[in-house]
């Protein structure tokens, strides 16, 4: 009974196969994509959609994939667990799609992330970053972008470098869930860092006075500031009160999305001038196409991508070109196809591998930007310069 059982089995995948195959050949070849397109999180979900249907179109131009067209079928998770669940469901069991992409909020691509492995459908996270999502030895999930516990590797590599006299901090954020959690991860970060806080202050997105938190953050004079803010708002009026008031940090540091906004440099100004930030990619990386892929998009859209934009679209050449390799289309041949990626993308070298406690990651660095004459430019790491860094980087200064 177990030989024919074992046969029987195998009769079923094989039939399987030649059902999907037949399906595949009948029409395209179906990508999921994992995205916010409800909650906090889908300004950055719709700049991901754009930018993955860029690369789709391009693909398809070029002849598309085993003489198929892909098919970007996207499902939203609004950026939280229990839509994440409902959202893969659909893609697996409604849409029968083959492979999966996107994966941008860090509790629902968590979700995601134990379904995709559950159903052994290949899942490639672009932006998600928690660092346990490729840590659980999962077979079918790989991670294209950096994970968390990197993020502050230019900026702790600047500090024991370029910036050794940086003793003490003052750290600055919002009160917010996001903001807070990313205070608490550079404050845990402190020691390794060889930094001493002086002073914490948060504040609320809807302030319009900084004067009196700032007053106190002048009074202890520290090396550096580190800000973080949710918006472009807060964060400009942030960094024009600190002007106003001549702090002079010898490095003023802003973080989160409100700083990497397109918007922030031109409500901020002057003030703008010499602060840095942590940046996962630029228009400047040098990889092959990652300045024309900004232009492009610049120029239909009308805003920069940002890394959001060069994640995805990297996330839909990474998986083309796996479907390519891969000797038949089916979950198993995609997933060994990926493990093998070695390619080149906009965001720049990928192959997935082994280290630490992480498997089927991604290994890219971080880089850290500074605002230099009203341009955006690489200071580290130095190799990959665009400029060099100008520090002490006295905010109180400039335009005065």
């Amino acid at each position: 009974m177990a030989k024919k059982a074992a046969i029987a089995f195998s009769f079923f995948v094989l039939f399987s196969g030649i059902i999907l195959s037949s399906a595949l050949a009948a029409g395209s070849i179906k990508i999921g994509l994992l995205l916010p397109l409800t909650g906090s999180n889908a300004p950055f979900g719709q700049i991901q959609i754009k930018s993955a249907r860029m690369a789709a179109e391009e693909i398809n131009t070029g002849g598309g994939v085993k003489d198929k067209k892909i098919e970007l079928i996207i499902a939203d998770t609004q950026g939280n667990p229990d839509g994440g669940r409902a959202a893969i469901q659909q893609l697996i069991q409604q849409d029968k799609v083959l492979v999966i992409g996107g994966g941008l909020s860090s509790s629902a691509t968590w979700a995601t992330s134990a379904i995709a492995q559950q159903n052994k459908i290949p899942f490639v996270v672009t932006s998600a970053a928690a660092d346990k999502i490729t840590e659980q030895g999962w077979e079918y999930v790989f991670r294209l972008n950096q994970p968390l516990g990197e993020h502050l590797g230019a900026l702790a590599s600047f500090l024991s470098t370029v910036a050794t006299d940086i003793k003490t901090v003052a750290i600055v954020h919002a009160n917010s869930l996001r903001s807070s959690a990313a205070a608490r991860r550079f404050f845990r970060s402190r020691g390794a860092l060889g930094l001493e806080p002086v002073i914490r202050e948060r504040f609320e997105t809807s302030t319009d006075d900084f004067l009196p938190l700032l007053t106190r953050v002048k009074a202890k004079n520290p090396d550096l500031i580190y800000a973080v803010a949710d918006d472009a708002n807060s964060a400009a009026l942030l960094v024009r009160q600190a002007k106003a008031l001549k702090l002079n940090p010898k490095l003023l540091v802003g973080e989160g999305n409100g700083f990497a906004q397109p918007g922030f440099a031109r409500q901020a100004g002057k003030a703008s001038n010499h602060m840095v930030r942590t940046a996962f990619w630029t228009p400047l990386v040098p990889h092959r196409g990652s300045g024309a892929f900004d232009e492009r998009f610049l120029d239909r859209y009308k805003t920069p991508p940002g890394h959001y934009g060069a994640e995805a679209y990297a996330g839909i050449y990474v998986i083309a070109d796996a479907l390519k390799r891969a000797r038949v289309l089916t979950s198993a041949t995609v997933r060994d196809a990926l493990a093998s990626t070695n390619m080149v993308t906009v965001l720049g070298p990928v192959q997935f591998m082994a280290y630490n406690k992480k498997s089927r990651q991604n290994k890219l660095p971080t880089y850290l930007v500074q605002w230099i004459n009203g341009e955006l430019e690489i200071i580290w790491p130095q190799r990959m310069a665009t400029k060099n860094a100008v520090y002490p980087a006295l905010t109180h200064i400039d335009g005065q």
